[in-house]
């Protein structure tokens, strides 16, 4: 699949390319992303070239995952933003923001536009989020965005090769006002 780009009231959403090395590299030295996500630690010049140059274009070409860099009109980086195939209309959403934008509800609107698209777009039904316990900053994101907080999975994240506990919630296109691709029968209690 060819990238596409996004857009909303105050950001383009668009694949990052060798355009973006030095930003991303940037912004990965923040020991919160480090710290909270799964990139590299320490993070060095030649991980922002192989995430620039080489795993969002593969992602977009095999449709494994949708990497989206989360920009400002100006062409500031605010963010970065992925949706990863994980089964047959499941996506997963990852982001962080960059430190000098977080606060302003960049992340929370991309991935509100990311699974509006996911949606309506790429038939799929469920975009899952996780964060490690206690990443209150991804959780607050999550919950801005719609996502509805389902429990706590023990040891499901392996962040830097240590098993973690993990928040997980959900979005379903119903969440939007948008229609799923097949019926939808929730559980009665």
């Amino acid at each position: 699949m060819d990238p596409v780009a996004l857009t909303t009231d105050r950001l383009l959403l668009r694949t990052a390319g060798p355009q973006d090395t030095d930003a991303v590299y940037a912004a990965c030295q923040d020991p919160d992303i480090q710290r909270w996500t799964t990139v590299p630690s320490p993070y060095l010049p030649e991980h922002a070239r192989g995430f620039t140059e080489q795993m969002c274009p593969d992602g977009w070409t095999n449709g494994s995952m949708f990497t989206f860099g989360v920009f400002l009109p100006s062409g500031e980086l605010t963010g970065m933003l992925g949706i990863t195939m994980r089964s047959l209309g499941v996506g997963e959403i990852g982001y962080w923001g960059t430190k000098k934008h977080r606060g302003n509800g960049y992340i929370t609107e991309a991935a509100v536009a990311a699974s509006r698209w996911a949606f309506t777009k790429m038939s799929i039904d469920r975009v899952e989020w996780r964060a490690e316990v206690g990443n209150r900053a991804s959780r607050a994101v999550a919950e801005r965005a719609g996502f509805v907080i389902e429990g706590t999975l023990r040891s499901s994240l392996n962040n830097k090769g240590v098993l973690r506990d993990c928040w997980i919630g959900s979005l379903l296109p119903s969440d939007l006002g948008l229609p799923s691709t097949a019926p939808y029968l929730p559980a009665k209690e």
